[in-house]
């Protein structure tokens, strides 16, 4: 006990010293690894942890020692991290003229065992989650889907301290405990959705990997694209659940012999991104012309499906199969595309 009062004070000495300190760290791993980009959006920016270095030290004992959840509160709160479903409540979008966030589905980024009891109604996520190239032209209208993440404000955890975090189907258990998470719950589904998406079989031609950390992310890209990329997002939520008119679409990358990588945020209890790389996939940036304001929204078009499962949900929607038909999605909240500027 009182070990962990004196950790607990330390703890609180430690606040003191975070401030921008944990966000410069993450500037400094951007500029020494990406030559193009001078520093990471403010979006992105912002998901840097907030932990400064002795409050990582301390954390990181306590989950040694297997004493996290007693202080549990502390650690959720100075680590911008969801350790319970009234986090998830306290935490989602305000904004009352759209519907409650679509139940998030997993099934979308599996292309492979993808399951035939899915209702569509679910994987639709109120709109159309997959689409031809086709179908968006300027001045013709698509009826969007949800583009919220639904846990948009979470931080990822320190590189020392992700690797401390029991991140596995096998340790669910163990990890579930540490964080105080309870069965059947929002986070719980949230949890077992990701750990499968991240343990997944990969189809032919696919790289992919679960980057918890900004350092993860970092890596993973260069080691794909190099030193020299860009970074795309859609800019808002705007036209979620809308039947929206085209405005201009532009191609801002077609080269097929060196696909992008199409990062998309996860819900977990801190920020994670399954980051993979498809072949032949060619990234748009196109205007939405929604209710309140005009979004520029972010469009990947994969025109290699052949190896996609005949049940995956783009062909259940539109027809077709695997190898037949170039399929596009929107990219949702929070999700990256990076593209090489040097080709």
């Amino acid at each position: 006990m009182t070990h962990s009062i004196l950790l607990l004070g330390l703890l609180i000495v430690a606040h003191y010293y975070s401030g921008s300190q944990a966000k410069n760290a993450f500037s400094q791993y951007w500029e020494e690894h990406i030559i193009d980009l001078p520093h990471p959006p403010n979006w992105l920016a912002a998901k840097a942890s907030p932990l400064s270095h002795h409050q990582v030290a301390v954390f990181v004992k306590l989950i040694e020692e297997n004493e996290l959840y007693s202080h549990l509160r502390s650690f959720c709160k100075q680590a911008n991290a969801a350790c319970s479903t009234n986090a998830l409540v306290k935490k989602k979008t305000t904004d009352i003229t759209l519907p409650p966030t679509a139940q998030w589905n997993g099934d979308k980024l599996k292309y492979e065992d993808f399951p035939n009891e899915t209702p569509l109604s679910v994987a639709s996520q109120g709109g159309l989650p997959y689409f031809r190239k086709s179908m968006v032209k300027e001045g013709g209208f698509i009826h969007v889907p949800d583009l919220r993440d639904p846990m948009s404000y979470k931080s990822f955890l320190p590189q020392s301290m992700a690797l401390k975090i029991p991140f596995s189907l096998a340790r669910k258990n163990q990890l579930k405990q540490l964080f105080g998470v309870v069965d059947k719950s929002v986070m719980d589904e949230y949890i077992e959705n990701t750990l499968e998406i991240c343990e997944k079989r990969l189809i032919g031609g696919e790289k992919g990997t679960c980057a918890v950390s900004a350092e993860d992310l970092i890596d993973f890209v260069v080691e794909k694209l190099g030193h020299h990329i860009r970074l795309w997002s859609t800019k808002s939520i705007e036209g979620s659940y809308e039947n929206v008119t085209i405005g201009v679409v532009r191609l801002i990358y077609g080269n097929l012999l060196k696909p992008p990588v199409l990062c998309h945020s996860m819900p977990f209890l801190f920020q994670v991104y399954y980051c993979h790389v498809l072949p032949k996939v060619k990234v748009y940036a196109v205007d939405i012309h929604a209710r309140k304001k005009v979004n520029h929204a972010i469009m990947a078009c994969h025109y290699d499906t052949s190896s996609w499962n005949p049940n995956h949900i783009a062909f259940r929607l539109l027809g077709f199969g695997p190898g037949l038909i170039e399929v596009c999605h929107w990219i949702n909240e929070n999700g990256v595309v990076w593209t090489p500027t040097l080709d």
